[in-house]
């Protein structure tokens, strides 16, 4: 007899049905949306609601709905015209709010509210943002060459050697005031990256090449890269950039983003389902970091401003509003400090807890126990990539840089690495976290490519990729209906419980779904069939040998299992390195398959026999199996009897 004990049967119903439901968001499809949000990160208030009701009508663009949306509004239309031309409308109107094209599920609300929701789509099946980033590998260069300048310089300060250090055309530039100090100064610099160990002028030392010449008229030396070590920072540059990349990415909220390198100094980045780039721009391009200065409370600013210079020892800075501020120029903590920024609310209004490291930390303890009463401000610098049109040829430019005092207040306490910054509003607030916390990039990126997909592009490729599918599945089924007759039938039906599974993972894990991934799905398929074709082969083959039908059963499942699991293995071994090397299309594809060689293993194996079970299990005195070719019965000449 070939039964399911009653636990065993209670199981296998139990995973499907959960998988039907974790799969059930998907059923419901998208509608077409437009997402209107406040710059400030504020929610929108009522008025704005009906101000968006109030203009589509007024223009005669028809809506499903406008309904609040945590802090934004969302509404709904039934096709992709109405959705286009409302978002042309709604930024004219509301010319100070985010507009944004997006897609809404129209799953049930007590689906949403258990938490569940369809497969996270990529980019080419949702829509979103592709940028192409260009890093100034030269600048990545001048960078690590400063390094050696400030080491040079207080060495030279200490020796008491006037000079003029710099870096320039990607060189280390070294003059001196005073030609007797020449052979000093050659013994700093040769010593520069080699330690104890004494080069001649000229030699390699393994990061530098040293040689002596003429700097504005003066006697110096000329420190450069040697090729090796170019090529070694500059690919540190774009590593580092990917990774800093990558944090930001990740800190917006994008996990289903694409990061990766391209070329010698490109970096993609795609962004699924963000219909805002300034926003994502922004994040992704800044360079920001943080000073921390005492207020020039002696002076006035605003003489300071009209005179367009600052006192002896204060910078002139300003305030969001534009107002002028003196700064004292000695630099408290800077971002080079910073351990951790966290966005959060203060008092309910929004904040930035930031924790410095020991260094920091000291110098604010001194600075706070010193200074009580006196004002202490935040200053913000962003340095912003920009392109120059040079020989024809748009290349990286010098950045440009914005200063900025975000808060100024009076020092009422001591305190050290843990403080607050406040003033600003929800979304300069979690920027600047995301900002501090993700690391600075390595070398300025420029963007040189960006687009924006909308989802109606994706929805076709959606359509496209179910309408394959659905056609591949009902081939399947025919095929294996006509061949193997009842035991076909029913190999269907667990083919159909393999893709609500394999659906319902990828929604409840979150992994996102592409065009290759809809390949993957179609050759999953192919693939969990053709262990029922191993196992049904099987047991006709015992069949043929006289064996009796729950015989044949029993053995067509148990020795078919073997072969069965060493094929999913080694096209999971496949999957695993595809997921682990590839990018891109190859990942979305790698993602789908391996998650298919476990849903396919358990559904051939497991779920098929449950329903043979169910079939033929309960049949004390079963004389034929129909798995083609005509009913089998048990015959001692081991020849399958004729219907």
């Amino acid at each position: 007899m070939n039964r399911y004990p009653l636990w065993k049967n209670l199981l296998v119903f139990g995973a499907v049905l959960v998988a039907i439901i974790l799969a059930l968001p998907n059923l419901f499809g998208d509608d077409e949306a437009v997402h209107v949000s406040r710059s400030d990160g504020v929610a929108v208030d009522q008025a704005t609601l009906t101000q968006i009701r109030t203009t589509l009508m007024d223009k005669g663009i028809q809506f499903l709905s406008a309904e609040p949306n945590g802090t934004a509004a969302l509404v709904r239309f039934q096709n992709v015209e109405q959705q286009l031309r409302a978002n042309d409308v709604l930024r004219e109107a509301l010319p100070n709010n985010i507009v944004a094209l997006t897609v809404s599920s129209r799953a049930p609300s007590w689906l949403l509210a258990i938490g569940l929701k369809p497969m996270s789509l990529g980019l080419d099946l949702r829509g979103g943002v592709h940028f192409l980033y260009q890093v100034d590998l030269n600048a990545a260069v001048n960078q690590f060459l400063q390094t050696y300048e400030s080491d040079l310089r207080q060495q030279f300060r200490t020796a008491n050697i006037r000079s003029d250090i710099r870096v320039a055309d990607g060189a280390l530039r070294v003059g001196l005031v005073e030609s007797g100090d020449l052979d000093r100064a050659e013994a700093m610099i040769r010593k520069l990256e080699a330690g104890d160990q004494l080069l001649q002028l000229g030699q390699l030392t393994g990061t530098l090449i040293i040689d002596r010449a003429e700097i504005d008229g003066r006697q110096g030396f000329s420190v450069r890269l040697t090729p090796a070590a170019i090529k070694q920072r500059q690919d540190f540059a774009i590593q580092q950039n990917t990774l800093t990349l990558r944090n930001r990415v990740n800190a917006i909220g994008v996990s289903e983003a694409v990061v990766q390198r391209q070329g010698l100094d490109r970096i993609l980045v795609e962004l699924p389902g963000v219909q805002d780039p300034g926003q994502a721009k922004r994040v992704l391009g800044s360079t920001a970091t943080l000073e921390f200065h005492l207020v020039d409370m002696e002076n006035n600013a605003f003489d300071a401003e009209k005179r367009g210079r600052a006192p002896l020892g204060s910078e002139l800075h300003k305030r969001k509003d534009g107002s002028p501020i003196l700064l004292r120029r000695d630099i408290i903590a800077s971002g080079g400090n910073l351990v951790d920024a966290l966005s959060q609310s203060s008092q309910g209004s929004p904040a930035v807890q930031v924790r410095l490291d020991a260094t920091g930390a000291r110098k604010m303890l001194d600075t706070t126990i010193n200074n009580m009463g006196r004002l202490m401000a935040v200053l913000f610098i962003e340095d912003q990539p920009q392109l120059i049109e040079k020989d024809g040829q748009f290349v990286p430019g010098p950045p440009k840089r914005k200063e900025t005092v975000i808060n100024d207040a009076r020092i009422n306490g001591v305190f050290s690495n843990r403080f607050e910054i406040t003033g600003l509003s929800i979304f300069e607030a979690r920027d600047l976290a995301l900002l501090l916390r993700a690391g600075s990039l390595a070398a300025p990126i420029v963007p040189v490519e960006e687009r924006t997909i909308g989802p109606s592009l994706g929805q076709d490729n959606i359509d496209r990729g179910i309408q394959a599918t659905i056609i591949g599945y009902l081939l399947v089924l025919v095929f294996i209906s006509f061949y193997y007759r009842l035991l076909g039938v029913l190999a269907n039906v667990a083919l159909l419980a393999n893709v609500v599974m394999l659906i319902s993972i990828m929604s409840v894990v979150g992994f996102v779904l592409t065009l290759p991934g809809i390949a993957g799905i179609v050759l999953t398929m192919g693939m969990a069939i053709d262990a029922n074709v191993l196992i049904y082969e099987r047991i006709r083959e015992e069949l043929r040998n006289g064996n009796s039908p729950q015989a044949s059963i029993r053995a067509g499942f148990d020795r078919a299992f073997s072969t069965i699991l060493d094929a999913n293995i080694t096209t999971g071994i496949a999957a695993v390195v595809l997921l682990m090397f590839g990018t891109g299309p190859v990942k979305g594809f790698a993602v789908t398959l391996s998650i298919g060689v476990v849903t396919s293993v358990f559904t051939a194996v497991v779920v098929t026999r449950g329903l043979v079970n169910l079939v033929y299990g309960n049949k004390t005195n079963l004389k034929a199996i129909s798995v083609g070719g005509g009913p089998y019965t048990a015959s001692t000449t081991k020849v399958p009897a004729t219907i």
